[in-house]
């Protein structure tokens, strides 16, 4: 079979040849996008990370394809109707970074209350020792809310309670029977806001939980909390949070993700293609307005980033992969 992988590394390419060394394997540095252009398109089957975009016109690149496999928990840079309407298999990585995720969340909870990265900036960048404006707080008896009690929202769950912190959490979908076994208590999410000093997020981008944090309640969180998202970007209401750090209803807020990545990422190309909405415009304007704010860290989507699991998730596509060639597909995107 012919297949295709995008945004893959070199020690990725060398293991997935070994592994599919009986197939016709081509491998890519950069994302998929409309813009790619390609000597051949025969491939039946593709690999993509979070970066590329599988939708109308990307397919339409390949008349022989038949399956999609992506390098990642998260789907929302797959149109799944589309592919579901040309029959496409579609397969994800469910579970790869539970640990990996909830531990950089705690690292960004640390780096906000210990103000460890204006610390470190400063002497590294100043050479000056001053402990001025770098108090903190403890997180040690500390009210934290997790909104997402799937697999990373239980492990962050599991670290918080290491850490002494008293723990409540909202689910769109709860399941009451872990609040025992992982000491936590379920709440609205209204009072989770109003009696959290930090919330996390870890659920899944859906049509339930689009803009979950907005501006009609973020005015419910607690005066001088500190807001940490390693989920997906539309999860909150960019134009609320810089409303709501600008009015120190928020203390800060660490982000690893954030609406309209991609085009944050080109700002200036981005806005003067004539390509993109005025909504769209205002959001990657208002991630500028975020990234240049000193209570707020911005880190790259870079949470999953570990050895470990990366390794993970090139074993669970390879499996997807061996799944679909032996007509027994797994781990299908729902």
């Amino acid at each position: 079979m012919k297949i295709a992988f995008f945004e893959c590394e070199k020690w990725e390419e060398d293991f997935v040849k070994t592994e599919l060394k009986d197939h016709e394997v081509d491998f890519f540095d950069e994302p998929l996008s409309e813009d790619s252009v390609f000597q051949k398109n025969d491939y039946e089957a593709i690999s993509v990370f979070i970066n590329s975009r599988i939708n109308e016109k990307t397919i339409s690149f390949f008349p022989n394809l038949k399956f999609v496999t992506t390098r990642s928990t998260g789907f929302d840079h797959i149109d799944v109707d589309f592919c579901k309407s040309r029959n496409i298999i579609t397969s994800y990585v469910p579970g790869y970074g539970d640990n990996t995720v909830a531990e950089f969340a705690f690292g960004l909870i640390l780096n906000l209350t210990r103000k460890i990265y204006q610390a470190v900036d400063r002497v590294k960048e100043y050479g000056n020792f001053s402990l001025d404006g770098l108090r903190g707080i403890d997180i040690k008896g500390k009210t934290i809310g997790i909104i997402g009690t799937g697999r990373i929202g239980r492990e962050a769950i599991s670290i918080a309670n290491g850490f002494g912190m008293n723990i409540l959490a909202y689910d769109v979908f709860p399941n009451v029977s872990l609040e025992t076994q992982f000491n936590f208590k379920y709440v609205s999410l209204e009072d989770l806001l109003k009696n959290s000093d930090v919330i996390s997020l870890h659920c899944p981008l859906t049509k339930e939980t689009f803009h979950l944090i907005n501006s009609s309640n973020i005015q419910y969180i607690k005066p001088g909390a500190y807001l940490i998202n390693t989920a997906r970007g539309g999860l909150i209401e960019t134009k609320a949070l810089v409303e709501a750090i600008h009015n120190n209803i928020l203390a800060g807020a660490a982000i690893d993700v954030f609406e309209e990545e991609s085009g944050t990422e080109n700002e200036f190309g981005l806005i003067n293609s004539g390509k993109v909405s005025e909504q769209t415009i205002s959001t990657i304007l208002e991630n500028d307005i975020l990234m240049k704010m000193p209570n707020v860290l911005i880190t790259p989507h870079n949470a999953f980033n570990s050895k470990e699991a990366l390794m993970r998730i090139l074993q669970t596509t390879l499996q997807n992969i061996q799944g679909f060639l032996s007509n027994s597909p797994i781990n299908l995107i729902p």
